[in-house]
């Protein structure tokens, strides 16, 4: 891996937004939810990924934006390397774990916490069956039960480009959170057939052995959190490495270009590995 302060001011040319998030937790060893996208997908069907998805117009709603207290669009930009719109990607993140996974990084206008036996969950779960529906978007659901999303929450952890000639390119950003307790973790069964926790560890080792399939991006992924003791130590430390680019380290098997947060090993080595 080589070490590189230069981060796209932009989108890539013919490439989609997307944003993933790393949902993490410990029980007791660190873990990390991941998802099992349908066999007769049309794109990577059968692998096992971590939430996330194509950014959507709603993404930058202004009426979502506001909602959004603890990063302003500005300050998401420049933790991306792009002149506008990076808060959009956070947005998505959260959208999309929702969607897939029935884990809304939300919490109630004056500070509390979601509280999944509260009776508010009851609606919000029927409210992601409607999102999924395309009969409700996030906006409502946000206007509805007068919830903020917990952007803060998520850190940048990895950033990857789909190698060109792909029959789709994404330009994806992925993100680290702490899992919040009690929420739904379970696939939507349309997009996804399957949901499991896993050690990062045996992620791997179970695609060496052929049991799972994995995409480069989730198997770097996954190979950069075996370097964390647990959950905790994952976020604080893409709090402090990912917060404006200049950190991340890009690696070098990626034809299509990917840089993450260096593991704490790497931090200030500046030689490849």
């Amino acid at each position: 891996m080589t070490r590189d302060g230069g981060v796209d001011a932009s989108v890539t040319p013919g490439a989609r937004e997307a944003a993933t998030v790393l949902l993490v937790r410990d029980a007791p060893e660190l873990e990390v939810f991941m998802l099992r996208r349908n066999l007769e997908s049309a794109w990577n069907g059968g692998v096992h990924l971590f939430p996330g998805g194509a950014l959507e117009p709603g993404d930058r709603d202004d009426a979502v934006r506001v909602r959004c207290p603890d990063r302003s669009d500005a300050d998401a930009s420049v933790r991306l390397g792009h002149r506008r719109g990076g808060l959009g990607y956070w947005v998505a993140a959260i959208r999309e774990a929702f969607e897939e996974a029935g884990v809304l990084l939300a919490r109630h206008g004056d500070g509390r916490a979601l509280d999944p036996r509260d009776p508010v969950w009851t609606r919000l779960t029927g409210a992601r069956d409607a999102l999924n529906a395309g009969d409700l978007d996030l906006r409502a659901v946000l206007d509805e039960e007068e919830l903020v999303l917990d952007v803060g929450a998520l850190e940048v952890f990895a950033h990857w480009v789909t190698p060109p000639g792909q029959i789709r390119r994404y330009d994806t950003w992925f993100f680290v959170a702490a899992a919040p307790e009690g929420h739904t973790y379970e696939h939507d069964a349309v997009e996804t057939v399957a949901s499991v926790w896993m050690r990062p560890g045996d992620a791997v080792a179970a695609n060496d052995r052929g049991d799972i399939d994995l995409i480069l991006p989730t198997r770097r992924s996954l190979e950069a959190l075996c370097a964390f003791p647990d959950a905790a130590a994952v976020v604080d430390h893409a709090r402090r490495m990912g917060g404006d680019g200049t950190h991340r380290v890009r690696l070098a098997d990626d034809v299509g270009g990917g840089e993450c947060i260096p593991a704490p090993d790497d931090v200030g080595s500046g030689t490849d590995s």
